[in-house]
Protein backbone atom coordinates (compact mmCIF):
# COMPACT_ATOMS: atom_id res chain seq x y z
CA UNK A 1 0.00 0.00 0.00
CA UNK A 2 1.58 3.18 -1.09
CA UNK A 3 2.39 5.82 1.80
CA UNK A 4 -0.51 7.85 2.48
CA UNK A 5 0.29 11.79 1.20
CA UNK A 6 0.54 14.43 3.63
CA UNK A 7 -1.30 17.61 2.57
CA UNK A 8 1.58 20.56 2.19
CA UNK A 9 0.14 23.80 3.41
CA UNK A 10 0.90 27.61 1.37
CA UNK A 11 3.01 29.48 4.21
CA UNK A 12 1.66 32.23 2.33
CA UNK A 13 -1.69 31.71 2.63
CA UNK A 14 -1.63 31.28 6.35
CA UNK A 15 -0.40 34.78 6.70
CA UNK A 16 -2.46 37.60 7.18
CA UNK A 17 -0.81 41.05 5.64
CA UNK A 18 -0.43 44.29 6.82
CA UNK A 19 0.00 47.85 5.80
CA UNK A 20 2.32 49.23 7.32
CA UNK A 21 2.47 53.40 7.43
CA UNK A 22 4.84 56.12 8.77
CA UNK A 23 4.22 58.11 11.68
CA UNK A 24 2.11 61.31 11.60
CA UNK A 25 5.29 63.54 11.47
CA UNK A 26 6.01 61.99 8.27
CA UNK A 27 2.47 62.35 6.62
CA UNK A 28 1.26 58.74 7.32
CA UNK A 29 2.30 57.61 4.43
CA UNK A 30 1.81 53.78 3.69
CA UNK A 31 5.29 52.47 2.26
CA UNK A 32 4.15 49.36 1.92
CA UNK A 33 2.83 45.79 3.44
CA UNK A 34 3.86 42.44 4.79
CA UNK A 35 2.71 38.89 6.27
CA UNK A 36 2.81 37.70 9.64
CA UNK A 37 0.89 34.78 10.75
CA UNK A 38 0.88 36.23 14.39
CA UNK A 39 -0.37 39.79 15.10
CA UNK A 40 2.64 39.75 17.91
CA UNK A 41 5.24 39.17 15.42
CA UNK A 42 4.43 42.54 13.76
CA UNK A 43 5.06 44.68 17.12
CA UNK A 44 8.76 45.17 17.05
CA UNK A 45 9.63 44.54 13.51
CA UNK A 46 11.50 47.16 10.90
CA UNK A 47 10.13 48.81 7.97
CA UNK A 48 12.61 50.17 5.64
CA UNK A 49 11.87 52.75 2.77
CA UNK A 50 13.64 56.08 1.20
CA UNK A 51 12.59 58.99 2.16
CA UNK A 52 11.70 59.54 -1.66
CA UNK A 53 9.01 56.76 -1.07
CA UNK A 54 7.18 59.15 1.17
CA UNK A 55 7.76 62.19 0.09
CA UNK A 56 7.67 61.51 -3.96
CA UNK A 57 11.00 63.76 -4.29
CA UNK A 58 13.94 61.86 -6.17
CA UNK A 59 16.53 64.38 -4.64
CA UNK A 60 15.52 62.17 -1.88
CA UNK A 61 16.22 58.84 -2.83
CA UNK A 62 19.95 58.55 -1.18
CA UNK A 63 18.15 58.91 2.59
CA UNK A 64 16.90 55.41 3.93
CA UNK A 65 15.03 55.63 6.68
CA UNK A 66 14.14 53.11 8.74
CA UNK A 67 10.34 52.85 11.06
CA UNK A 68 9.85 50.32 13.89
CA UNK A 69 6.24 48.62 14.26
CA UNK A 70 4.80 50.12 17.78
CA UNK A 71 0.91 49.28 17.22
CA UNK A 72 -1.61 47.69 14.65
CA UNK A 73 -5.05 48.71 14.02
CA UNK A 74 -6.71 45.87 12.09
CA UNK A 75 -4.34 45.37 9.24
CA UNK A 76 -2.61 49.03 9.41
CA UNK A 77 0.56 48.59 11.23
CA UNK A 78 1.90 51.99 12.49
CA UNK A 79 4.96 53.20 13.48
CA UNK A 80 7.69 55.34 15.08
CA UNK A 81 10.56 56.50 13.57
CA UNK A 82 13.77 54.09 13.78
CA UNK A 83 16.83 56.18 12.45
CA UNK A 84 17.94 56.70 8.67
CA UNK A 85 21.02 56.65 7.15
CA UNK A 86 22.80 58.03 3.90
CA UNK A 87 23.06 55.33 1.02
CA UNK A 88 27.42 54.72 1.16
CA UNK A 89 27.12 55.46 -2.86
CA UNK A 90 26.13 59.09 -1.83
CA UNK A 91 28.26 59.36 0.83
CA UNK A 92 31.23 58.43 -1.13
CA UNK A 93 30.72 60.42 -3.99
CA UNK A 94 30.66 63.46 -1.70
CA UNK A 95 34.74 62.90 -0.93
CA UNK A 96 36.11 65.28 -3.69
CA UNK A 97 40.38 65.84 -3.49
CA UNK A 98 41.82 68.66 -1.27
CA UNK A 99 38.31 68.45 0.55
CA UNK A 100 38.55 67.93 4.48
CA UNK A 101 35.77 65.58 5.86
CA UNK A 102 34.99 66.56 9.64
CA UNK A 103 32.59 64.09 11.47
CA UNK A 104 30.74 65.02 14.76
CA UNK A 105 28.75 62.35 16.90
CA UNK A 106 26.26 63.14 19.64
CA UNK A 107 23.96 61.65 22.03
CA UNK A 108 21.11 63.52 23.26
CA UNK A 109 17.72 63.52 24.49
CA UNK A 110 14.76 65.24 23.37
CA UNK A 111 12.58 67.74 24.87
CA UNK A 112 9.85 64.77 25.79
CA UNK A 113 12.41 62.17 27.00
CA UNK A 114 13.86 60.16 23.49
CA UNK A 115 16.90 59.43 23.22
CA UNK A 116 18.71 59.41 20.27
CA UNK A 117 22.18 59.54 18.67
CA UNK A 118 23.10 61.48 15.64
CA UNK A 119 26.10 61.65 13.20
CA UNK A 120 27.16 65.01 10.85
CA UNK A 121 29.45 64.86 8.63
CA UNK A 122 30.90 68.00 7.17
CA UNK A 123 32.77 68.33 3.88
CA UNK A 124 34.94 71.83 3.28
CA UNK A 125 36.05 73.62 0.29
CA UNK A 126 39.39 73.22 1.18
CA UNK A 127 42.14 71.50 3.67
CA UNK A 128 41.16 72.35 7.26
CA UNK A 129 43.99 72.87 9.80
CA UNK A 130 43.55 70.67 13.35
CA UNK A 131 41.93 73.58 15.06
CA UNK A 132 39.51 74.20 13.06
CA UNK A 133 38.30 70.89 13.02
CA UNK A 134 38.29 70.80 16.95
CA UNK A 135 36.10 74.17 16.71
CA UNK A 136 33.16 72.50 14.39
CA UNK A 137 33.49 69.30 16.35
CA UNK A 138 32.30 71.71 19.05
CA UNK A 139 29.96 73.84 17.25
CA UNK A 140 28.07 70.83 15.78
CA UNK A 141 27.78 69.37 18.90
CA UNK A 142 26.20 72.03 20.98
CA UNK A 143 24.13 73.17 17.56
CA UNK A 144 22.29 69.41 18.34
CA UNK A 145 22.34 69.78 21.94
CA UNK A 146 20.40 73.03 21.81
CA UNK A 147 17.58 71.75 19.40
CA UNK A 148 16.98 68.57 21.26
CA UNK A 149 16.18 70.57 24.51
CA UNK A 150 13.89 72.76 22.84
CA UNK A 151 12.01 70.18 20.24
CA UNK A 152 9.88 66.85 20.96
CA UNK A 153 11.23 63.90 19.16
CA UNK A 154 8.65 64.59 16.03
CA UNK A 155 10.15 67.98 15.78
CA UNK A 156 13.68 66.63 16.05
CA UNK A 157 13.52 64.24 13.82
CA UNK A 158 11.62 66.14 11.27
CA UNK A 159 14.80 68.66 11.59
CA UNK A 160 17.62 66.13 11.55
CA UNK A 161 16.22 64.45 8.37
CA UNK A 162 15.31 67.29 6.33
CA UNK A 163 17.65 69.20 6.96
CA UNK A 164 17.12 72.13 9.40
CA UNK A 165 19.67 70.62 11.88
CA UNK A 166 22.16 70.50 9.42
CA UNK A 167 20.96 74.16 7.93
CA UNK A 168 21.75 76.03 11.27
CA UNK A 169 25.31 74.30 11.93
CA UNK A 170 26.04 75.28 8.28
CA UNK A 171 25.44 79.07 9.25
CA UNK A 172 27.84 78.79 12.19
CA UNK A 173 30.46 76.53 10.30
CA UNK A 174 31.16 78.90 7.37
CA UNK A 175 32.16 81.75 9.77
CA UNK A 176 34.70 79.37 10.25
CA UNK A 177 35.68 77.42 6.77
CA UNK A 178 34.01 77.81 3.24
CA UNK A 179 31.63 74.48 3.45
CA UNK A 180 30.64 72.12 0.69
CA UNK A 181 28.02 69.73 2.34
CA UNK A 182 26.99 69.40 5.37
CA UNK A 183 23.94 66.29 6.88
CA UNK A 184 23.06 64.56 9.30
CA UNK A 185 24.36 61.49 7.55
CA UNK A 186 23.20 59.04 10.18
CA UNK A 187 20.77 58.65 12.95
CA UNK A 188 19.15 56.73 15.64
CA UNK A 189 16.82 56.14 18.14
CA UNK A 190 18.07 54.24 21.33
CA UNK A 191 14.96 54.76 23.34
CA UNK A 192 11.73 56.00 24.75
CA UNK A 193 11.47 57.68 28.17
CA UNK A 194 14.33 55.46 29.06
CA UNK A 195 13.15 52.44 27.47
CA UNK A 196 14.99 50.64 24.72
CA UNK A 197 12.97 49.60 21.95
CA UNK A 198 13.81 45.88 20.86
CA UNK A 199 13.75 45.27 17.10
CA UNK A 200 12.70 41.67 16.56
CA UNK A 201 13.61 41.18 12.97
CA UNK A 202 16.19 43.00 10.85
CA UNK A 203 14.42 42.29 7.38
CA UNK A 204 10.99 41.75 6.70
CA UNK A 205 9.31 41.46 3.25
CA UNK A 206 7.97 44.40 1.50
CA UNK A 207 5.14 44.47 -0.64
CA UNK A 208 4.77 47.68 -2.44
Amino acid sequence: MPPRRRKVQDRWKAKEWYNVNTPSYFGGVSIGSTPSDEPDKMVGRVVEATLYDITGDPSQQHLKMLFQVVNLKGDEAETVFKGHEYSPDYLKSLVKRRSTRIDGRTKVTTKDGYSMRLSIVLFSVMRVRNAQKTLLRKMIDQTVREKAKILNFDQFVQEAVLGKIASDIYNEAKKVIPVRHIGVRKSKLLSSHGEKLEKKTAEIEVEA
